[in-house]
């Protein structure tokens, strides 16, 4: 499914998974956005906003936040306003790690992991990681200013092996074609 969405101006990321068994070391997810001026769409990002950290200006946001994935439905919720962003900010990449510090640990290990985006009552992506199983981060969408200075959104499903801090430089790179040639489903961090 790939969606492109128009004029788009506060969005939900939601994230969710199940706990770990009892007895085994807690599974940590986190919502990740990195954001990039319109002079370097696909650079170093200008800042990213995760679980410890929110943007200068207060425009994105984690409202939810967990280290275990324990609680009803979705436990994690990053706030996009993306309307409220300043006109030099032209990208936003939106994406999901996971923590490494207990062992490697993939999205296939991850049991009912998910993650939607929505604006309102519209639901722009809904993924549960499948393309990725053998990943240890995802991008899942960017959100990109048009020249009208609206935002877009497109679905980004694309594979990483990395740890968090690499993945939070490696994200908004240019997109690389996957081990089957497939466009979106590249494990770029592994190379």
């Amino acid at each position: 499914m790939s969606s492109v969405n128009k004029g788009l101006r506060k969005i939900d990321v939601r994230l969710k998974w199940d706990p770990s068994p009892l007895g085994e070391p807690p599974r940590h997810l986190d919502i990740v956005a990195a954001i990039y001026s319109m002079d370097d769409l696909h650079g170093r990002p200008v800042y990213v906003v995760h679980y410890d950290s929110r943007s200068p200006d207060g425009t994105i946001n984690m409202t939810r936040h967990s280290q275990t994935g324990q609680g009803f439905g979705f436990v994690e919720v990053m706030v996009l306003e993306l309307d409220r962003l300043a006109s030099s900010y032209g990208r936003v990449v939106v994406g999901v790690v996971i923590h490494q510090d207990r062992g490697r640990r993939t999205f296939g290990a991850i049991e009912n992991a998910a993650v939607v985006v929505v604006e309102g009552y519209t639901e722009l992506l809904a993924d549960d990681f499948t393309l990725v199983a053998s990943s240890t981060a995802t991008t899942v969408g960017e959100f990109s200013r048009l020249s009208s200075g609206e935002w877009e959104f497109h679905e980004m499903i694309r594979g990483f092996d990395s740890d968090p801090l690499a993945f939070t430089q490696e994200m908004g790179g240019v997109e690389q074609s996957g081990p089957d040639g497939a466009p979106g489903t590249s494990s770029a961090g592994a190379a």
